[in-house]
């Protein structure tokens, strides 16, 4: 069964898989340690075979649907736009 995510949709790192791919012109395998289990990203294109190239806070890489998750959006806090 096939996940899906939208362009731009904020996704969860659910399961550490044992190799990451860069999503670089010349892309390279990487540990799957260098994101950690929990991190969030912004979903920037789909690959064939339920491949999502995701933007993390240590780079783009191309991640298998099946150690994603939808990130659940943090409750929003009062504005604090209207003080003088």
């Amino acid at each position: 069964m096939s996940t899906e995510f939208t362009i731009g949709a904020t996704v969860r790192l659910a399961s550490q898989p044992p190799y990451i791919k860069t999503a670089d012109p010349m892309p390279m395998l990487r540990p799957g340690q260098l994101v950690a289990v929990g991190a969030t990203g912004i979903v920037t294109s789909r690959q064939p075979g339920d491949h999502w190239v995701v933007k993390f806070d240590r780079g783009s890489f191309l991640i298998d649907g099946k150690y994603l998750s939808i990130a659940q959006n943090p409750p929003e806090t009062p504005s604090t736009e209207s003080q003088s």
